[in-house]
């Protein structure tokens, strides 16, 4: 039986209290960087990025050029090309118009719970993404509305643990599909995840985040493919 929109809205409520944490934090960060309420919510709309989001009302408070603001967005979301190709054959099949949607609206949070389901063998299509991504899209631009709302009393999202909200939200992600997930050796998964860790903090050393990131992920992928070829 084919997935429909309602199960997509379905699939995506576990991941709301990290949209809304982290939305929260991101409104109230964007208020004290002298934005309106209305320029949050805009940001939240056509960015639609947490941490973009922060960097970008960091840079604008201490008056960085436009340019550099820019450039430093599209390294941060360079990660977004990777999420695009692992999930584009899933969706080959539907139009380009559902195509365009699925991938405008793609984050960590909907990667992850799309290929929870795609290792699940659940059939998912274009109506459950639209429904998963939308009503995160929705989540989000709310959650940053209100956070902009309250920024005035809320100076520090930290000391309510909003800051944590996202990698809890991860945390739980991960072991869904850590016990979910039965087509690959437990044992692989952990040394691809181990790799792309200890990676990424040797890497940080020497060059950007947004770029150790970038290449401890595809080590980690390139790893785990040759472990499961040798099974």
């Amino acid at each position: 039986m084919s997935l429909t929109f309602k199960d997509g809205v379905y699939a995506c409520i576990p991941t709301l209290l990290g949209y809304i944490g982290i939305g929260i934090a991101a409104g109230v960060v964007g208020k004290s960087a002298n934005l309106s309420v209305f320029e949050v919510t805009l940001l939240a709309i056509i960015v639609y990025a947490g941490a973009a989001q922060f960097i970008i009302a960091g840079l604008m408070m201490v008056a960085t050029p436009i340019s550099s603001i820019i450039f430093t967005t599209f390294l941060i979301n360079s990660r977004h090309f990777l999420m695009s190709m692992a999930t584009a054959p899933i969706f080959r099949k539907f139009s380009l118009f559902n195509n365009i949607g699925i991938g405008s609206l793609l984050t960590d949070e909907s990667f992850a719970v799309a290929m929870n389901a795609i290792a699940n063998k659940e059939p998912i299509n274009a109506a459950w993404m639209h429904g998963l991504n939308l009503t995160a899209y929705t989540t989000w631009i709310l959650s940053c509305l209100l956070g902009a709302l309250i920024g005035e009393w809320l100076p520090d999202p930290a000391l309510f643990g909003l800051d944590y909200a996202l990698v809890a939200m991860f945390i739980g992600l991960l072991y869904l599909q850590l016990i979910g997930d039965k087509s690959k050796h437990f044992k692989n998964r952990i040394l691809a995840m181990l790799t792309v860790a200890i990676t990424l903090i040797l890497l940080m050393r020497f060059v950007s985040p947004e770029m150790a990131i970038l290449i401890s992920t595809l080590i980690g992928c390139f790893m785990g493919m040759v472990m499961e070829r040798d099974v």
